[in-house]
């Protein structure tokens, strides 16, 4: 049992919504919170050796839960160490990433105002290449460490990390698990660098949904087309499936507007592929993940 194992903190049967910015319906059966890598490791080691399935999540502000999930999910919170060398920041996987993007900023550091509107931690925004405004993580991490798959430590230089749109050598292989990243940032002027922050926090406010839980944008843009202009030409802007909604203020969020299940965000997401195809020809890649 893990109630007998150096593991962290452990609890059962807990809600999906309080675990993810969707707010989903649904049950995680086991919740491990480790102090540090031993813990980790330790976790890790009884799940591999149990056969029970497990998945490292950050804020899951970019998560669809398809249903309640039987295996043990291990959030990283206590990874939260902050240090500051010059324009280098040593930031733990399970920081804030709004936090860390807002506090440096109001001492003067430049480079993370993109991710003020960001609510994710550190290495869930490493794994998915968060980005905003034209600028991503990569434009920013210049190597992180991570647990390997056989429960090494390692370092990860930004070339290591093929960093592209939304994607990173880590979505590509979970199994790599950020610890710890190592940002570059510039000095700039803490009142310039406020004023961006604040005039695109009040864009937002006035753009998107953010009254609503949801997961920010559903599907990938591109060069050739905005994604919500393509669900609005559909005539799917407002349409529900149980408690999942496709916002009406912006079309590329499905929002949770009382209880939605994730079944209802996942099919609303089939019908929007399908529709879209056959109208544009257009196959709409999923910017959020869905776990099963």
């Amino acid at each position: 049992m893990l109630d007998n194992l150096d593991v962290g903190t452990v609890s059962y049967n807990v809600a999906i919504k309080k675990y993810t910015t969707y707010k989903l319906d649904g049950t995680i059966k086991t919740l491990v919170v480790p102090d540090n890598t031993r813990q980790l490791i330790n976790v890790i080691k009884y799940a591999k050796e149990n056969n029970i399935k497990y998945k490292v999540i950050g804020n899951g502000s970019n998560l669809i839960f398809a249903d309640d999930f039987d295996g043990i999910i291990i959030k990283l919170d206590n990874f939260n160490h902050l240090e500051i060398i010059d324009n280098f920041v040593v930031v733990g996987a399970g920081y804030s990433l709004p936090l860390l993007a807002l506090n440096l900023s109001k001492e003067g550091y430049s480079g993370l105002e993109f991710a003020a509107g960001i609510p994710g931690t550190v290495g869930g925004s490493i794994f998915n290449n968060a980005g905003a405004y034209k600028s991503d993580m990569a434009a920013v991490v210049k190597s992180i460490l991570v647990l390997t798959p056989d429960l090494e430590i390692k370092r990860l230089s930004s070339e290591d990390l093929k960093f592209n749109y939304r994607t990173s050598f880590l979505k590509d292989h979970p199994d790599y698990i950020c610890l710890e990243a190592i940002i570059k940032l510039i000095k700039g002027h803490t009142d310039v660098i406020m004023e961006v922050i604040d005039s695109r926090k009040k864009r937002r406010m006035e753009t998107q949904p953010l009254d609503y839980p949801s997961a920010g944008s559903i599907f990938r843009n591109s060069d050739d087309f905005s994604a919500w202009k393509l669900i609005d030409g559909i005539g799917y802007k407002g349409k529900q499936i149980g408690d999942a909604k496709v916002s009406e203020k912006h079309a590329n969020f499905i929002i949770n507007v009382g209880n939605a299940k994730g079944k209802d965000v996942i099919k609303l997401i089939d019908e929007i592929k399908e529709k879209v195809k056959e109208k544009y020809d257009i196959e709409l890649v999923l910017e959020q993940e869905i776990v099963k």
